[in-house]
């Protein structure tokens, strides 16, 4: 029986680093199911795989008993499931042994397991025996940016460069925005160092541009890049860096220019079309970005990501066919489900097919659609009657999903706030509540239904409850100011309360209009019409109409302030503010 033993732990070992080709243990059965291994790995543990079954095995002779026995323990282990010993035991035959196979082999048993301290003493011993050995450097590298000594992971990957490997300087340039911002300059100054040892490498000139744009000076990293694209015009992700910088200098005409003419040189570079196409989005031009990712979609057809924004500028270009058809077929291959399906919901949901809609929102079962899919489906059901059956689903959710319940408490009150069940939807703010008292926006929902049910002093208290706990809530601050305003006299105080919002956010229209109409209260007219005005153009709501319309009104320009109504009412022709202020100020709506 001893033999046998043996035998399995060198085909577990795979002292060739090629794996057995017969037998396979538990231990890679299980820890290859829970390794986060990118697809190249994957492929590439493949590949020696498959070279297995030509290479001689090695024999278990060629190492010491006390090695062999430590590898027997592990595997007794491996199948016992205490990965933890099998590391344990691994590491130590890998230093006793000092074969590169067995270091190799317990290096990817480090990494399965996400050992960083394992992985860095089997790295340096496979460096003390292979000095040279690229894969030990870079394990090394990786290692030394995870414990932030950057100085020493530039200089594993120097070696690597000087030994003819890719070095990958541009890899850690991006990863610096995850960095303090102090490390981001200790690692551009570092780079620059680098280059001055080899001042002709146009990686490291690249990484520093990239550098430059990380720690915030944009207009540097476009000077960096210059000399480069004029020795190396054809360096493509230079090119792509380039126009992102000129975007975000403003220079967005010559960005747009640059990357057309470069993803026509270029076409096979999926990175710099997809800049283009959203920076075409984000310039209004629709369906050139349409053009653009319809032309990507041919040359990547199996890129989802692509797929989905094809169909998403397709959609805002109202070719709702051509949306339809490309979700339809994410969701077919089986990628980006939960966008898709939110996105069909809403198609279907403009044509006036509630059913239908609801089946789609119904399919998004997680992600940054999920509360929007479950909140419209809801809508859409109470719509048809079906109030209370909503709820019902919305509180199977909660009981299911105890970790979202105070997502699904706000949901619940605010469907019930929006089909006019004021009563029942203060009785599930407060029963939520009771559960969650912490809860700032559970809190704040509540401090609202109580202002519109007329209940002022207990709204207020909610609002002094939240900035209490966080005095610089702009939202709340801005809430009880504006409540202070138009339930009270107490402007003065309530001045105080929206001026600290508008100093935390001052470009906010709400913040604007509420400060606005604090100054109106106090006679402030000029100011307030500034103000105002400052709002309406931000954000024409129908109550900022019926304010700035009041103020204009009381100022004599009569005939601005119908136009701002008339505006108003046709987006919104019940509104309340709006056609009580008309009402009050003219006797009429309709005029």
């Amino acid at each position: 029986m001893q033999k046998p033993a043996l035998t399995l732990v060198t085909c577990l070992l795979g002292l060739t680093m090629a794996g057995c080709a017969v037998l396979k243990t538990p231990f890679e059965e299980e820890a290859a199911a829970s390794a986060d291994q990118s697809e190249e790995q994957s492929q590439s543990t493949q590949s020696q795989s498959q070279s297995a079954e030509a290479q001689p095995q090695t024999e278990y002779a060629d190492l010491e008993p006390e090695v062999l026995y430590l590898l027997l323990s592990a595997e007794i282990a491996a199948q016992r499931g205490r990965y933890d010993v099998v590391l344990v035991n691994y590491l130590k035959a890998a230093k006793l042994s000092r074969d590169v196979g067995v270091i190799k082999r317990t290096l990817r048993i480090a990494q399965s397991l996400n050992a960083d301290n394992a992985q860095r003493q089997l790295a340096n011993l496979w460096v003390e025996i292979e000095p040279e050995n690229l894969q030990a450097h870079r394990v090394l590298a990786i290692q030394a940016v995870k414990q932030n000594d950057l100085e020493a992971a530039l200089g594993h990957m120097e070696t690597i460069m000087d030994l003819g490997g890719d070095a990958d300087f541009d890899s850690l340039a991006a990863m610096a925005g995850n960095l303090p911002p102090e490390k981001q300059q200790e690692l551009l100054g570092l780079y620059q160092q680098l280059e001055q040892r080899h001042p002709d490498n146009p990686e490291l000139q690249f990484s520093i541009a990239l550098l430059m744009k990380v720690t915030g000076d944009p207009q540097q990293a476009l000077a960096q890049l210059e000399p480069l694209l004029e020795k190396n015009p054809d360096f493509q992700p230079a090119l792509v860096l380039k126009g992102d910088l000129l975007y975000e200098t403003d220079q967005k005409r010559e960005a747009l220019n640059h990357l057309q003419r470069n993803t026509r040189r270029f076409p096979d570079n999926r990175q710099m079309g997809t800049l283009y196409g959203r920076m075409l989005i984000g310039e209004g031009e629709l369906q050139a970005a349409q053009d653009e990712f319809k032309r990507l979609v041919n040359q990547f057809p199996d890129v989802p990501g692509l797929r989905l924004s094809h169909a998403l500028v397709a959609l805002e270009n109202g070719e709702i066919e051509l949306a339809r058809d490309e979700l339809t077929r994410l969701i077919e291959q089986g990628h980006h489900t939960d966008e898709a399906h939110y996105y069909l919901g809403r198609i279907a949901d403009q044509n006036n097919r509630p059913e239908k809609a609801i089946g789609f929102y119904d399919n998004v079962a997680s992600g940054n659609y999920y509360f929007p899919a479950l909140a419209r489906a809801s809508e859409l059901k109470a719509e048809q009657g079906n109030l209370d059956a909503a709820l019902a689903h919305i509180q199977t959710l909660r009981e299911g999903n105890p970790k979202q319940a105070e997502n699904l408490w706000l949901l619940e009150v605010n469907l019930l706030v929006d089909k006019g069940s004021d009563a029942r939807a203060l009785e599930a703010a407060n029963a939520a509540l009771e559960v969650y008292p912490d809860n700032v926006s559970l809190r704040y929902a509540r401090a609202m239904l109580l202002d519109s049910m007329g209940r002022y002093q207990a709204a207020e208290a909610d609002l002094r409850m939240i900035i209490e706990a966080d005095p610089d809530n702009a939202v709340a601050l801005n809430a009880l100011g504006y409540i202070l305003t138009t339930r009270s006299e107490r402007y003065t105080e309530a001045r105080s309360m929206i001026e600290q919002a508008l100093e935390l956010d001052p470009e906010n229209p709400a913040i604007l209009d509420s400060m606005g109409w604090v100054l109106f209260k106090q006679g402030n007219t000029d100011q307030a019409l500034d103000y105002l005005t400052r709002a309406w153009e931000a954000f024409p709501d129908p109550e900022v109409a019926a304010h700035l319309g009041e103020v204009l009104w009381t100022t004599g320009d009569r005939s601005q302030a119908r136009m701002i109504w008339e505006r108003a009412l046709k987006e919104a022709p019940e509104h309340p503010i709006l056609n009580e202020t008309i009402n009050r100020l003219t006797g009429d709506a309709a005029q």
